[in-house]
């Protein structure tokens, strides 16, 4: 990572940036950038620089050429209109940001500029770095290895020119809006981004790149307009004397300030920073600051030190709380200096701006932090936080800034070092006890938090900068870790600890032996081993290189034999243990199995002396014999001795401190009157040890024993002694630790004399304050039934002294009135026990969960009272603590009950006084809500307690989720905070509803607040969560926790499943909600703001996460590597034919004519089997169907050709007198017709791909930025270069236009480094370029292979019909019309006569398609007879009986990519109908029975035995081997069936005009053959198909009204004007101009006949658009949008459902067959469960999406998915063939399948004859919705 200058080629020495601001969003100047080479070929320096436009750059004051491309502002993706293909924009957003690495800025050094060496070696290695040679670091990850000192260049001067308008990360303008009118306009740099600093300077954005800086800054010397009306005597506007100027405050030192030389309006501010820094811990802020001056420190001037100048500064209107938030900030300058080292920088600042995103933004010299943090002089607890904020930003210059860390796996060092420091400054100011007891609080959060889950604090394996979500554990460990490390540096007995080791390495930063200023983990360990010489590395294997934390155990017992106390210990690691099984993560995580060390335990003998002695842990298990010093019992508490400690301790409160301690009796309670007075201890009730207890204290020997007493171990420590020892613990140790543990341990066991201790400990000042409130809290635990709720009692008694007393001393405090007296914060301990109390009394419950209702009063009462007018301090926050407290006593602890026997709402309890004290709560938060309008609190504190008050009861469902309470507090205008909690009221509802959703989408797009944005869209991920853990939406969940419900608990694996799959669940019925996977709203908008280019990164994130969670994303098809081998010539040569197999096969059963004898008499013959045969439209064949011709459908091949006079109208030709065949200029250079058809094909798609753009034209140096494109690219390329050398005939084959396409990847490879933009277009291209010239050189080889042999094929000719023979008719199923094939060339195809010729004359129908396939053979049989036909015939005609397969090829090759969408199709109805029964007569017929088979069923059986196989009939064998009476529909668009076919006259007509793909005859995918047969009666009347929808006007008005109400429609609804649209070229470009005007105006006219016609013109709408207008264009967008609204309105136009009578007919049988036919149907009543039937094969015979069950048809039919009744029989035919081929016919379901079938079949046949079956017309409307029962199945 140092090490980047070497491979980069240069070093930064110097930087100069001189910038003017204008406060309206813009800055512009230029940097001059000093560089030193450290290699002579470098050519190219690479910068960072993003969003700022980059005007001229010079190097060496020589002009330069750049190139600046942001990857991050160009991503684009494939269909972005397409939600679901956000993994696509992932991965490119990840590329881009890889790219951005690199940089985004790339200079050319002119050659004007050489680089010279100084004559000097190796002396400005990146400032410094080179000096890391003397001090090897092997444990140090990364590649640090210093290369030998090289020779050093002349540096030179880079200057760039840039602007800055409105940028999106890197600054921040903060504007008065009109939300904020008040607003003061300023300008700060912000860490937006990770990589902001280069969004507002081109810089090299590295963290260790170091540098000395200057800055220079032109601002406005005011931002005030002048007032007009003050002139001085010269006409000129004078000065205001309220106007703030405008200030500039910069890293560094302030060198001057003076104002502008040509305009006296203007101010430059001059800074200078000598001390290398990197551009990271660069910052300035701009604006009419109030400057405050921090003032030395008295005492220090005179001792002679000299001070930093230390400023803060505000916005003016915060002045007041500028002297109280920062003053403090000397004495911790002071504090730090003294202790650890002089400031390493000249001066310091703190800044308070608006809208930072984070709380403090730390640079050298420079605090920028959050007005927030600013508070007045009535604040409490801001105060505190405040002061920790300040101090650590300012510990941060020492560590973090001046010291950084040599890897991110040091991240932990610099960041604890910096914490550490700042928490001994927080022991100065705040104290010792503070100091402890956040050490203890901290502990015992990473002990909780350390358990498995968490990585080491330090990883030198990791070289990336460590993950944000383990940031906060590694900082809240880090100190600790220091602490504990200091503790064992302290006992050594050779060391102060760590205030030895840290101000060596600060005076080695300051000094410049540290190299580099870098702090690496292995240098600390090595610099504390030298200072105190202990071995470290066992201490670093634990607590730094490994995760977990100990838990010991232990137990202490007095062995009166030896005098001696046994201490049992047991320690155990819970991380080691949680992962025990789990090795990756074990090496992942590294958890300590054991932890070694020593450990204090400090005994309090009977004497009240304590011992101390150390325990030496080096096993899990030990018992350790401690002696005993003290030679008598412990001392009865009833004799005179302990009447003389009392008093002792009396004297000691009294001041006479020195005596007791001398004899260490200091108990601070023991001078408290009320303990002293028995009056006054009966109204307390206190309680008092009972004569056993005395009895068990007199034989202790010792009075406590403490475990860790030095505070060396992070751990759980668990240790058990008695209650009375931990009450003289908690009354008789001072160290508040030992306070702390007492109260948790007297936690575990309440009791009265604990209830009293804990009172006690509350009432005695002489505790720490948070001790006081730690014990008032632990009072809640003595408010028990048990004891009669004496807790509360206590808790009410010590808060009765901030009220007014009550008139009768005996009163009753379970039903007094607390009236509070006037607040008086002055004490400030006393307000936090105050809030303790009130907090403890609102966490007492019942045993049912709820809060007695004396305490809901008493809250009540304390903010109804509240009196805080004479209170010199502010009560906001106490305030907040009475709401808080309010709503958590309001709302019961009981968990809701929820199951299959409760109604599915929460059951509500509440009686009248509940709902009265509610009302009264609710009444008064609203009043304060009302004041904090008028008179706002600091911060909105109040409205904010308010809002979350309101939440926690609407989440509790005892306030109904009114969205008026949180809306109109989300909108701009409103306090950030208040903004927040308003928000997260808003998430906990349903905020998924279509408007919500729009405008919480809205407001993560463009709302001005960055926080805000932030919190929303992390809210939007986070809620939905929550969402469904509460309950408030239905899902899947409550189904699996029912069934859990009813579990035996024999299976506890599954249920560990099941909750492991929790999340899985949720997120799969997220995705399929209708309100929030299906959500329309999210769909359209998701996409637009993810690409939006002013997007927030965290909130572009955050939105893809939602869409991750919510959407299934479109997985992208990896890229293929493909090895590219040279191609070896090959000779082309026919294969030989196996004539003789062929012969033999087809002799066998073919006779002259006659019907066939057995209709499969014929099998398949495998001549040519490869090459297909296509008409001239025709798409490429399906997996069933070879040969598409209407012969071929009859089981017989094509007859060779045969003569005929069927067609004479085109005049043959004479023989011999053929034309020379035209060549066309794109072939004279020798490219067959094949390689030029293939060629241009393949160009078309390449220039139609999204990755071409870049490669469509030749490189322009100038228009590009590739300024020595041709001096590195001798032989350029492009793809209209390559199209014009296609067109021109310049190539022989195809393989020369393969090369130049590999000739132009190879030149953007050679000129684009690796990862650049260009570079990776090139791989993309040159992928998909591998794809489609794989499958157009197999499709062209297998082709030429095929067509060779064509010339033998005549030599086996079987049967040739005369000249004059009657046309062979052919009959075809009506459902599939004939298909004629029409190749360009007619050539000899053999023809295996089976069948046919003895047709009934009914058959005549079908005449005309077998007709022309005769004819077209016998043409060619004439020999050089040609016919004219409509076709396009090939340039260049072939011989006769030679076919080159040019046209059936090119066909294929352009048909390439439909052909895979074809194969699915075919391929899906294939599956549908693979397990369906031979077609049966008449579908309502008993099974079985069948009527006298035609000819069609011979010719479909003849077809199913004959059709030959290819490739893809074999990969779909099971599909194709299955009996159906429906072919496959046929790959080419089959012509429109005559309705009334007549006998031709005058002679043969050209072959019909095939109808369009949508209007052929469709197969039917659900009804099967059942919708077929009952179709085609009898072959002589086929089923008419419409190939027109009449017109329905009201449904087009429709269509028309959805889009019309888009914002995008506009552009669309009238005709293009090119003078009024600017688009002069529009009617030269657009031949059929139409908009939707014109079409509505056309429907008025009636100028529509059918449906077609209207969607013909709404295409032609869209098309116009995007072959106008670019891709990605504002026109092509909206294009898109009103398309996909037009097409959804057009596709309900057409849908199709069950008629309301046929819906309740089906609904009667499905419950009658489930109901009365029980005793059969059970089996098929629930799906199919393969483990819980034993039959785990199920599924690998019948696939699962052909899985039929009662269940699952019923729920098909309740939610419309039938479509008419044939598919819903067809499903029920499908479930019944399953049981039968899986259990087989004989078995026992087997038969009950078939009683079901004849059932069903039965009751079909009544529904069908009751005229069930009248199906709705299409262009009827919609019938109205009928209400839907849905049945109980099972």
């Amino acid at each position: 990572m140092q090490r980047e200058h070497i491979r980069r080629g240069f070093s930064i020495s110097h930087q100069k940036v001189v910038l003017e601001i204008d406060f309206s969003g813009a800055l512009w100047g230029y940097t001059e950038i000093t560089v030193v080479p450290n290699n002579a070929n470098l050519r190219t320096i690479h910068l960072h620089s993003r969003q700022c436009a980059i005007h001229s750059v010079t190097v060496g004051s020589h002009q330069a050429e750049f190139v600046h491309h942001d990857p991050l502002a160009h991503i684009n993706i494939s269909t972005p209109q397409d939600c679901h293909t956000y993994p696509e924009l992932k991965r490119k957003l990840y590329s881009a940001l890889a790219e951005g690495d690199e940089g985004e800025l790339s200079i050319a050094i002119p050659k004007e500029v050489s680089l010279r060496q100084s004559g000097h070696f190796g002396h400005s290695m990146a400032n410094g770095v080179a000096s890391e040679v003397a001090t090897p670091e092997p444990q140090t990850p990364g590649p640090y290895q210093t290369p030998a000192p090289g020779p050093e260049f002349m540096p030179i001067v880079v200057r760039i020119e840039y602007s800055l308008r409105n940028p999106v990360d890197g600054i921040q303008f903060v504007l008065p809006t009109d939300a904020y009118p008040y607003r003061v306009p300023h300008a700060y740099t912000t860490p937006s981004s990770p990589d902001a600093a280069r969004c507002w300077v081109p810089c090299i954005d590295n963290f260790w790149e170091k540098c000395t800086w200057e800055f220079e800054f032109v601002v406005p010397r005011y931002l005030e307009e002048p007032d007009l009306m003050q002139r001085d005597e010269d006409g000129e506007f004078s000065e205001r004397q309220e106007a703030t100027p405008t200030v500039v405050v910069c890293s560094g030192d302030l060198v001057e300030q003076v104002a502008h030389p040509n305009n006296s309006h203007k101010t430059i501010f001059l800074f200078s920073q000598t001390v290398l820094t990197s551009v990271q811990h660069v910052a300035f802020a701009a604006g009419p600051f109030h400057v405050y001056s921090i003032a030395a420190d008295s005492s220090e001037e005179a001792s002679g030190v000299t001070q930093p100048l230390m400023y803060a500064f505000c916005t003016p209107g915060q002045e007041s709380m500028l002297h109280t938030s920062t003053s403090f900030l000397r004495s911790a300058m002071n504090f730090y200096s003294s202790d650890f080292g002089s400031y390493p920088f000249g001066s310091f600042k703190v800044v308070a701006v608006d809208e930072l995103p984070v709380q403090r933004f730390d640079s050298a010299t420079l605090s920028l932090v959050t007005v927030d943090l600013l508070h007045g002089e009535d604040a409490i607890e801001q105060v505190i936080e405040t002061r920790q904020a300040l101090s650590h930003s300012l510990a941060c210059q020492w560590m973090g800034i001046n010291i950084q860390v040599k890897s991110w796996s040091d991240t932990w060092l610099v960041n604890g070092l910096a914490l550490y420091v700042t928490g001994l400054f927080i022991r100065k100011l705040f104290g010792n006890n503070e100091y402890r007891y956040r050490l203890k609080r901290d502990m015992q959060r990473v002990v909780e938090w350390d358990n498995g889950s968490m990585p080491p604090i330090c990883q030198p394996q990791h070289l990336d900068p460590p993950d944000t979500a383990a940031l906060p554990f590694v900082n809240l460990k880090s100190p600790l870790i220091l602490h504990i490390l200091d503790r064992r540096l302290g006992k050594s007995g050779t060391s102060l600890g760590l205030s030895r080791v840290l101000p060596k390495i600060f005076l080695s930063a300051i000094s410049g032996e540290l190299p580099n200023n870098c702090l690496s983990t292995h240098s600390f360990l090595r610099t504390c081993r030298k200072v105190s010489g202990i071995d470290l590395r066992s201490f670093a294997e634990q607590w730094i290189y490994g995760s977990g934390c100990p838990a010991f155990g232990f137990s202490a017992s007095f062995n009166r034999k030896k005098m001696a106390v046994e201490i049992t210990m047991r320690q155990e690691a819970p991380a080691y243990k949680a992962l025990e099984h789990n090795e990756v993560s074990k090496l992942l995580f590294k958890p300590v199995p054991f932890f070694e060390g020593q450990m204090t335990v400090r005994i309090h003998e009977a004497d009240g002396t304590p011992y101390e002695h150390v325990l030496d842990i080096r096993s899990p298990f030990k018992r350790y014999e401690v002696p005993f010093n003290t030679k008598y019992k412990r001392i009865r508490r009833n004799t005179k001795r302990y009447l003389a400690r009392q008093a002792a301790a009396q004297a000691a409160a009294e001041g006479d401190a020195e005596a007791a301690e001398a004899i260490g009796l200091i108990d601070m309670g023991f001078g408290l009157e009320i303990w002293e007075k028995e009056k006054e201890r009966e109204i307390w009730k206190v309680a008092d040890w009972t004569e056993d207890d005395e009895q068990v204290m007199s034989g202790a020997t010792y009075e406590w024993i403490r475990m860790d007493a030095d505070f060396e171990w992070i751990a759980a420590i668990a240790f058990e002694q008695p209650d009375f020892m931990w009450v003289s613990q908690l009354q008789r140790d001072r160290d508040v630790v030992a306070q702390l543990e007492a109260i948790h341990a007297l936690v575990k066991q309440p009791t009265a004399i604990v209830s009293s201790t804990f009172t006690k400990t509350v009432l005695v000042s002489n505790y720490y304050y948070r001790i006081r409130c730690e014990a008032a809290t632990a009072l809640v635990n003595c408010a028990i039934r048990r004891l009669e709720f004496l807790g509360l009692f206590h808790l009410f008694k010590l808060f009765l002294r901030y009220c007014y007393e009550p008139e009768e001393v005996n009163q009753d405090l379970f039903t007094h009135n607390y009236v509070p007296k006037p607040n008086d914060f002055s004490d400030l301990s006393e307000y936090f026990v105050r809030k303790a109390l009130v907090h403890a009394i609102s966490q007492v419950r019942f045993e049912n969960g709820k809060t007695p209702a004396v305490v809901r009063q008493f809250l009540v009462d304390q903010l109804r009272y509240n009196d805080n007018t004479a209170n010199p301090y502010s009560d906001a926050l106490y305030i907040c603590t009475l709401i808080s407290t309010a709503a958590c006593a309001t709302v019961s602890t009981a968990p809701p009950e929820r199951g299959e026997l409760l109604k599915e709402e929460v059951r509500s309890e509440q009686s009248a006084e509940d709902t009265n004290l509610l009302k009264q709560a609710v009444d008064e938060i609203s009043r304060y809500r009302s004041m904090d309008r008028l008179i706002p609190s600091p911060h909105n504190v109040v409205t904010i307690a308010a809002l979350e008050f309101y939440l926690l009861l609407t989440a509790a469902n005892l306030l109904p989720n009114d969205l008026r309470v949180f809306f109109p507090l989300t909108r701009e205008g409103n306090y950030t905070q208040v903004r927040i909690a308003a928000f997260d009221g808003l998430f906990m509802s349903k905020w998924y509803t279509p408007a919500i959703m729009r405008y919480i989408l809205a407001v993560m797009a463009n709302d001005p607040s960055r926080v805000v944005r932030r919190h929303v869209t992390r809210c939007a991920c986070q809620s939905l969560a929550l969402l469904v853990s509460m309950g408030e939406m239905k899902n899947a969940l409550k189904d699996s926790e029912s069934l859990l419900i009813e579990e035996d608990g024999s299976m506890p694996p599954q249920a560990k499943e099941t909750k492991k799959s929790d999340v899985d669940l949720m997120i799969k019925v997220l995705r399929k909600d209708r309100e929030i996977g299906k959500n329309e709203v999210l769909r359209e908008f998701l996409m637009p703001i993810v690409l939006a280019s002013d997007v927030d990164h965290e909130v572009r994130w955050g939105v893809i996460k939602l869409a991750d969670i919510v959407l299934r994303g479109i997985e992208e098809t990896p890229p293929k590597v493909t090895i590219h081998l040279p191609p070896t010539p090959v000779v082309e040569q026919a294969p030989q034919l196996p004539a003789v197999k062929v012969s033999a096969r087809v002799q066998r059963p073919i006779k002259a004519g006659g019907p066939p004898q057995r209709p499969h008499a014929v099998p398949a013959t495998p001549a040519p089997p490869k090459l297909k045969i296509m008409p001239s439209a025709a798409r490429p064949s399906t997996p069933s169907a070879t040969t598409p011709t209407a012969a071929a459908r009859s089981g017989a091949m094509l007859p060779p050709p045969v003569p005929t006079k069927a067609k004479p109208k085109p005049k043959p030709k004479p023989a011999g007198v053929i034309k020379p065949p035209h060549v066309p200029k794109a072939q004279t250079g020798g490219m067959s017709m094949n390689d030029l058809r293939a060629c241009r094909n393949g160009l078309k798609k390449l220039k139609v791909h999204k990755n071409a753009m870049i490669f469509m034209q030749p490189v322009d140096p100038v228009r590009d930025h590739a300024p020595n494109y041709y001096e590195v690219i001798k032989n350029p390329m492009d793809l209209s270069t390559m199209g014009a050398k296609l067109e021109e005939g310049h190539y022989k084959d195809r393989f020369g236009f393969e090369t130049d396409f590999r000739l132009m990847i190879g030149n953007a490879k050679q000129y684009n480094v690796a990862g650049s933009y260009a570079h990776t277009e090139a791989i993309f291209l040159e992928t998909f370029f591998e794809k489609l010239w794989n499958r157009i050189h197999k499709t062209l080889e297998a082709a030429n292979k095929a067509a060779e042999p064509r010339k033998e094929l005549p030599s086996i000719v079987v049967r040739q019909l005369p000249q004059k023979a009657q046309p062979t008719r052919v009959s075809t199923p009506a459902s599939v019309p004939p298909v004629t094939a029409d190749p360009p060339a007619p050539r000899p195809i053999i023809k295996l006569k089976v069948g046919g010729a003895q047709v009934k004359p009914a058959d005549k129908v079908n005449e005309k398609p077998a007709e022309k396939s005769v004819d077209k053979s016998a043409e060619v049989s004439k020999g050089p007879k040609f016919k004219a036909h409509k076709l396009k015939i090939p340039d260049e005609a072939p011989p006769p009986y030679v076919d080159d397969g040019s046209h059936d090829l090119l066909q294929e090759v352009i048909a390439i990519e439909r052909e895979k969408d074809e194969e699915k199709r075919q391929r899906k109805i294939a599956e549908t109908v693979r397990e369906s029964p031979p077609a049966k007569a008449s579908s309502s017929g008993p099974p079985g029975k069948r009527r006298k088979p035609n000819v069609e069923n011979e010719e479909d059986d003849i077809l199913r035995f004959t059709t030959p196989l290819s490739r893809k009939d074999k990969q779909n064998g099971a599909s194709s081997s299955r009996s159906t009476p429906v072919p496959e529909r046929p790959p080419a668009p089959t012509p429109k069936p005559a309705p009334a076919p007549k006998p031709k006259k005058k002679g043969p007509e050209p072959a019909p005009t095939p109808a369009p793909a949508p209007e052929a005859p469709r197969i039917s995918i659900k009804g099967k053959e059942r919708e077929v047969n009952s179709a085609q009666p009898t072959p002589s009347k086929p089923r008419a198909t419409p190939s027109t929808t009449p017109l329905n006007e009201k449904k087009c008005r429709d269509a028309l009204r959805a889009v019309a109400k888009l914002l995008e429609y506009p552009i669309f609804a009238q005709p293009v004007d090119p003078i009024r649209d600017g688009c002069p070229t529009y009617y030269d470009e657009i031949a059929h101009p139409m908009d939707f005007g014109t079409m509505g105006q056309k429907l008025t006219e009636g100028k529509y006949s059918t449906m077609e016609e209207f969607a013909k013109d709404a295409d032609l709408v869209f098309s116009n658009c995007r072959k106008f207008n670019p891709p990605t264009t504002y026109p092509v967008n909206c294009a898109d949008t009103v398309e996909k609204v037009f097409k959804k309105e057009w596709a309900k136009a057409f849908e199709r459902k069950l008629s309301w009578t046929e819906k309740r007919s089906l609904q009667g049988l499905m419950s009658t067959l489930v109901k009365e036919d029980m005793q059969v149907s059970f089996v098929f009543r629930e799906p199919v469960d393969p483990v819980l039937l034993g039959i785990p094969t199920y599924f690998q015979v019948i696939p699962k999406k052909d899985s039929r069950d009662l269940r699952t048809i019923r729920t098909k039919l309740d939610n419309d998915k039938y479509d008419s009744i044939e598919a819903f029989e067809a499903d029920l035919d499908l479930m019944i063939r399953n049981a039968i081929t899986f259990n087989g016919a004989d078995s026992e379901v087997g038969k009950f399948a078939y009683v079901v079938e004849d059932r069903i079949k039965d009751m079909l046949s009544n529904i069908k004859s009751g005229g069930g079956t009248k199906k709705r017309k299409e262009g009827d409307p919609k019938p109205a919705p009928q209400p839907t029962k849905k049945a109980k199945l099972g």
